[in-house]
């Protein structure tokens, strides 16, 4: 399956698991959104499973070579441990590595949980909003040694990031590809959203697609 038909399935996916919403949400940014996706949805072991699968799907299919995976913590923890499962039951098989948010004095003590950090490490994470978080992940896999080397996420939104509360031109993606030199892999984009809303054979979600398409008329990343 193409690329585009594995955004458009994983577009359906997202709204039938209530992941996917429309309306208008606050985000990250301070920005009125009229759409939210929310991977903390992905609730049960279905809608894990399958979600692994999609990453999979798109790791497999992109080519992109890479030695073991990093979960940041939280979101990236299941994240990140489910896709070396599914990757696993596909035939290959990754080390995987997660951190916490506070270090552990006893017991094995340290932040880090898991296979050691070596070779070029792929990030596994839901969104990227701003870059903040993928850089705190570069310097814990710098610190041990090994090579950041790309970034996995479920939906790329393509819209501006900002920086001290100002609109830049790049996307967080678009930095994290250019000025920090990761491979950036999203299952799907805003693009992808909105072809979906425009091939839709009923026009119950035409509202909704005008809201996209105004948002990403003022927000979008050139």
């Amino acid at each position: 399956m193409g690329g585009v038909d594995l955004a458009q399935r994983f577009v359906q996916f997202a709204l039938d698991a209530g992941v996917l919403r429309f309306g208008e949400f606050k985000i990250k940014s301070g920005r009125i959104s009229p759409y939210f996706f929310n991977a903390g949805l992905f609730d049960d072991g279905l809608k894990l499973a399958r979600l692994a699968e999609f990453y999979a799907e798109r790791l497999i299919a992109s080519g992109l070579e890479f030695d073991m995976i990093f979960g940041p913590a939280y979101k990236g923890i299941p994240l990140g441990a489910t896709v070396a499962a599914e990757l696993a039951r596909r035939g290959r098989n990754v080390p995987f590595c997660y951190n916490r948010k506070e270090a552990k004095a006893h017991g094995e003590g340290g932040s880090l949980v898991g296979a050691p950090l070596k070779g070029r490490v792929l990030i596994v994470d839901d969104v990227m909003s701003a870059g903040t978080a993928v850089r705190e992940s570069i310097a814990i896999i710098e610190a041990a040694g090994a090579t950041p080397y790309a970034v996995a996420i479920a939906l790329d939104r393509q819209e501006k990031a900002t920086e001290n509360g100002v609109d830049v031109d790049h996307s967080a993606v678009q930095y994290v590809r250019n000025q920090l030199g990761l491979k950036v892999m999203s299952i799907a984009t805003l693009n992808d959203l909105l072809h979906y809303l425009s091939g839709r054979p009923d026009n119950s979600l035409d509202a909704h697609r005008e809201g996209v398409l105004a948002y990403r008329a003022r927000y979008g990343a050139a």
